[in-house]
């Protein structure tokens, strides 16, 4: 049963932070314990994990307002509730979930090393006394 789970990586703003930590949040069937995840985790990525929190929220009810004919109809809805492991892995390992996110990151920081670069050698190039008859011309003038 362990490799038959299905894990729904959460990718937000406070996932990533977290990854950062080595925790990784998780969407997986509602019917599976703390310890079937750590060992679908385990085979499927093969990490070491350390720890796993489990979660359930419940759906928020939610009013939808619908068009039957030519009135308005009220009726209650509801979002499903889902279950979220926040799985915590030793020192080393990590999901290549943010990997994507992480050769951009890298990317950009290249891309601004070379603006920088470019942007210094052209301040000292525009700082560099200028030679020849112009300069001298110019010193006579003032």
């Amino acid at each position: 049963m362990s490799k038959t789970i299905t894990l729904r990586p959460r990718l937000s703003e406070k996932t990533y932070s977290l990854s950062e930590k080595h925790v990784y949040v998780v969407e997986i069937p509602s019917d599976v314990n703390k310890h079937s995840v750590a060992r679908a985790v385990e085979a499927q990525f093969e990490v070491k994990v350390k720890n796993v929190n489990i979660v359930n929220v419940k759906g928020k009810s939610k009013r939808i307002m619908s068009l039957n004919g030519k009135r308005y109809m009220n009726a209650e809805g509801k979002r499903n509730d889902i279950k979220k492991a926040y799985i915590t892995l030793a020192e080393g390992y990590g999901l290549p979930f943010f990997a994507a996110v992480e050769e951009e990151e890298k990317k950009e920081q290249k891309v601004q090393e070379k603006v920088n670069k470019a942007a210094a050698k052209q301040s000292e190039k525009e700082n560099k006394p200028k030679r020849g008859l112009r300069r001298r011309k110019s010193e006579e003038d003032k």
